[in-house]
Formats: C-alpha cells, structure tokens, sequence
C-alpha cells in the first residue's frame, strides 16, 4: 500500500463520521447521505495527492454540498413541510422531541438555505469558509441564512431558543 493510499484511508476514517452527519442534516435522508459521503470520498481519494496538504475536508463539503443541490434539481421540485403547530419545548424535553421538530424544520427549507445553516451553525464554518464550500459570495451565505433564519422561525417557533431567542 503506498503512503498516499495510507494517508488518505486515515484520513478518510477519521472525517468519515462528520462528513456523514453533515450530510444527514442536509438531506434528512441517512441513505441518500450515506451515497453522497461515499461519492465526496470518492472524489477526493482520486485528487488526493494535490489536496492532502490543503484541505480535503472542505472539498469533501463542497461535493457534498453540490451533489445535493444537484439531485434537488434534477428532481425538479421544492419538498416543504407544513409548518410544525406551535407548542413549547421545554428544556428538559427530550433530546429526541427536539431532533425531531429540528428535522422539520429543515425540511421546511430549500437545499441551498439548507446548505447554510447546516456549515454555519451546524459545522459552524465562518460565513467566508461557507461561501467558499458553496461556491458563492458572502453576500449570498448572509441573505440566505437571513431567508432560513426567517423560515426556520416560521416552521419551528418552539425552536427559538436554539437560535438563541425568545419566543
């Protein structure tokens, strides 16, 4: 086995969790995210020996990103929930009640607002790294993480206070 393959199987094995649970947050879907870590780790391992000394992770993120986006668009059509009816989740609720009602409202947004909340606050990635895995401006992480902010607060006020709020 070479060194590069080396390097690249530990590396691999070691991101290979964060890539998947990123994912999972992006589609909601474990198998659809479990084939778009596979493909992103795909890609890499082929441009390994020019991205191992730079940053594999966030070329990981992008693909995953893109490739999401892309399947959206092929499908051709925005899946939205309704919104989540209003209640109080308290603090001691369980973690599993809150996962939930946060799986539903992120089902209440595009792919691409999707996308932004889950590399600000999820992998919390500045909004210039964010920018740069989406392959945008700055200006656009900024109105569409304000947009989902907004949806997610439509979708989800019980949620408030994860996004450091009062209801």
């Amino acid at each position: 086995m070479s060194t590069d393959e080396e390097s690249f199987r530990r590396w691999a094995g070691e991101r290979q969790l964060a890539l998947l649970r990123t994912a999972v947050l992006l589609t909601g879907d474990r198998h659809r995210a479990e084939d778009l870590v596979q493909e992103a780790l795909t890609k890499v391992a082929l441009r390994w020996r020019r991205l191992r000394d730079d940053n594999p992770e966030a070329y990981a993120r992008q693909i995953i990103v893109r490739d999401n986006i892309s399947a959206w668009r092929k499908r051709r059509r925005e899946v939205l929930v309704e919104p989540v009816a209003h209640r109080s989740v308290p603090d001691h609720a369980p973690l599993s009640e809150r996962r939930i009602l946060l799986d539903q409202a992120l089902a209440a947004l595009t792919p691409r607002q999707r996308a932004v909340v889950v590399l600000r606050y999820y992998d919390d990635l500045t909004e210039r790294a964010a920018a740069d895995v989406l392959g945008v401006s700055v200006g656009t992480v900024k109105s569409q993480t304000h947009l989902a902010l907004l949806r997610l607060r439509q979708a989800a006020p019980e949620l408030a206070e994860l996004l450091g709020e009062e209801s």
